[in-house]
């Protein structure tokens, strides 16, 4: 099997560490494979590939798209290195408004496989990082969404010693307890 896949502590999140074949040459991996994750547990039909670019010490998020929008990621750092971070926002879950922290980088060429129903965020720990993802769904400008990155009542750990650049967007977005009334993630 070329993938292992682990479950977090919030087990719908999960870290995919798929096996590498290396040698002098380079490397070679497979990045999404639909059966074996079907097997195990990750049964979306993703049909948007998106590309990023972000300089260093860039915080993105945390993002989102609410229902019927609502998208599932497949995340994956294939340039330099970056903490990602899912929030809970389903406002039924046992684990809402906890979250999961995990390193990606180019070197560990894991994926971090979010459901929809989560924030999603991340901050560049090298000089650049480059990320490549797949969505359950396309996006949908209209049910763009996002919680602010530093909320005292989420107390997410960046794992960070600097002020991180953020867009205009993210240093205004709403406190998780202003967002879900009246729609649904």
């Amino acid at each position: 099997m070329p993938f292992e896949f682990e479950r977090l502590k919030i087990e719908d999140v999960i870290l995919v560490k798929p096996k590498v074949f290396g040698d002098n040459r380079g490397f070679f991996l497979e990045s999404y494979k639909k059966s074996e994750f079907f097997e195990n547990g990750i049964d979306v039909e993703f049909n948007q590939d998106n590309h990023s670019k972000s300089s260093a010490r860039v915080l993105r998020g945390l993002h989102y798209q609410a229902t019927p929008y609502a998208q599932a990621k497949l995340v994956r750092c294939s340039k330099g290195r970056i903490y990602d971070v899912a929030v809970d926002i389903r406002p039924n879950s046992s684990t809402f408004g906890k979250y999961v922290k995990v390193e990606l980088s180019e070197e560990n060429k894991q994926m971090l496989y979010i459901p929809a129903g989560f924030a999603h965020g991340f901050v560049v720990l090298s000089d650049e990082a480059e990320l490549l993802y797949k969505a359950s769904g396309e996006y949908n400008q209209n049910a763009d969404r996002g919680i602010l990155w530093c909320d005292k009542d989420i107390n997410i750990n960046w794992g960070i010693d600097f002020e991180p650049v953020l867009s205009e967007k993210d240093k205004n977005q709403p406190l998780l307890k202003d967002v879900n009334k009246g729609e649904t993630v």
